[in-house]
């Protein structure tokens, strides 16, 4: 049986996890590979910080990347150290080594994953980042090949654990934004700065890398709409479930009107639909093509195995070609296709919205509202108003039929400059049509 010998960048949680399933599960991998799998060096700035499991005095430990990425006789590199440098210098040194290179690293495919899939492409290796999307769940892998008889319609859905377990604490409990916060990063769903998770990026990020698979077609991060969970209140929430709705944070790509829509914001669902059912730190994603129809897939969307458990379905792909004799392929990453969709600008996306204006308790406050929808072609759904004293600011919550984004930002503009509107108005997209 022939050797493929591997080196390891970065030791941290997942890093660990990719250890600890090599050693746990090694009989199966290499089975399934068709070659024995060495862990050939570990490199990581921290040596002697105690990971969990793991017997540190086994493992062939280094602070030097130079001996993972200048050796020659390791063809496979796993790069878990995060972050964008020193992590893009990295990857870009083993693949103009020849080295094929597997990642989780969201945030860099993000930012500049054409670059490094161009430069797998020019020495014909392989870059796989199946961790990179929805932790555990296969799927960049159904994306890229389970999926190539369809032209994709549509990808939504959570892949976010943090914010997710934070709008379901909110929702399940009717705690505030702060204590659900709090709650979780002292159970470490949270980071200590979880400015990436609560405010969309890190769903935005991974949008951009289904986006690029899915449609074909590069969108830059910056030009993807995104909003996060921070303005969300217990209020709205409860709201939404006299409406019949919840409240998630969605990552959204459509094709529609000959182009494709990407954006990143809390949204209200349907408490009937199923993704209104995912809670906690789970992921769920909605997958349209126009053969297969609808799919979902669910899972644990982080955490240290199921990271790891992603990490090495490609690991073992990769063995296998090498041990085999099988060569890379560039058509396996992505790239730009001939029919590549542009970029829907977000004032053009239609949706169904939910309001909650605080307005003074007079009488003729809500027709007025009214009537600035309906100047912007925007019509009602329904309304709820729950008055106290008059004189006082109280919240008028409504729906709206489906409308243009453009025609909302502007009629909210208008609303919100009316003196008996005390504070600026609350807007929460709808998807999936009424409750």
């Amino acid at each position: 049986m022939s050797e493929v010998r591997i080196g390891l960048l970065g030791l941290g949680t997942v890093g660990a996890g990719v250890v600890k399933l090599l050693e746990s599960q090694r009989a199966l991998l290499e089975e399934r590979a068709g070659c024995r799998l060495t862990l050939a060096a570990v490199a990581d700035l921290d040596l002697t910080r105690p990971r969990e499991g793991l017997d540190l005095a086994r493992l062939p430990l280094t602070a030097d990347a130079s001996r993972v990425l200048g050796d020659p006789g390791v063809p496979v590199v796993i790069e878990l150290i995060g972050g964008l440098e020193p992590a893009r210098s990295f990857i870009l040194r083993a693949l103009g080594a020849g080295k094929h290179v597997v990642t989780a690293n969201k945030a860099l495919l993000a930012h500049h994953g054409a670059e490094l899939y161009d430069e797998a492409r020019r020495h014909q290796v392989t870059l796989g980042f199946e961790a990179a999307v929805a932790g555990g769940i296969p799927l960049i892998r159904a994306v890229k090949e389970g999926l190539v008889a369809n032209r994709i319609l549509s990808v939504f859905g959570i892949v976010n654990g943090t914010s997710n377990y934070i709008l379901s604490k909110m929702t399940d409990e009717g705690l505030d934004f702060s204590v659900v916060l709090k709650e979780a990063q002292a159970h470490g769903y949270a980071e200590a700065d979880p400015t990436l998770d609560i405010e969309g990026m890190d769903s935005a990020h991974k949008l951009q890398i289904l986006v690029s698979l899915a449609f074909r077609t590069f969108v830059e991060l910056k030009d993807i709409h995104t909003e996060g969970i921070t303005r969300v209140t217990s209020h709205d929430i409860a709201y939404a479930r006299e409406l019949g709705y919840r409240v998630k944070l969605l990552a959204i790509a459509k094709a529609a009107d000959g182009g494709v829509e990407v954006r990143v914001h809390p949204t209200m669902i349907s408490a009937a639909a199923p993704l209104a059912a995912v809670s906690g730190v789970f992921n769920a994603i909605f997958l349209t093509g126009d053969a297969v129809g609808d799919l979902m897939f669910y899972g644990r969307g982080a955490g240290q195995l199921p990271t790891a458990s992603a990490v090495w379905s490609d690991i073992v792909e990769i063995a296998r070609r090498l041990a085999h004799g099988i060569p890379s392929l560039a058509l396996e990453l992505p790239s730009v296709g001939p029919a590549a969709l542009p970029l829907r600008p977000m004032d053009s996306i239609r949706s169904c919205y939910y309001l909650r204006v605080m307005a003074q308790d007079r009488p003729g406050v809500l027709s007025r509202v009214a009537g600035i929808l309906g100047e912007n072609n925007i019509s009602i759904a329904s309304v709820i108003q729950k008055g106290r004293a008059t004189g006082e600011a109280v919240p008028v919550v409504m729906m709206s039929h489906e409308a243009r984004e453009h025609d909302m930002r502007v009629a909210l503009a208008a609303i919100d400059r009316l003196r008996v509107v005390a504070a600026p108005t609350t807007m929460i997209r709808v998807e999936g049509g009424p409750a």
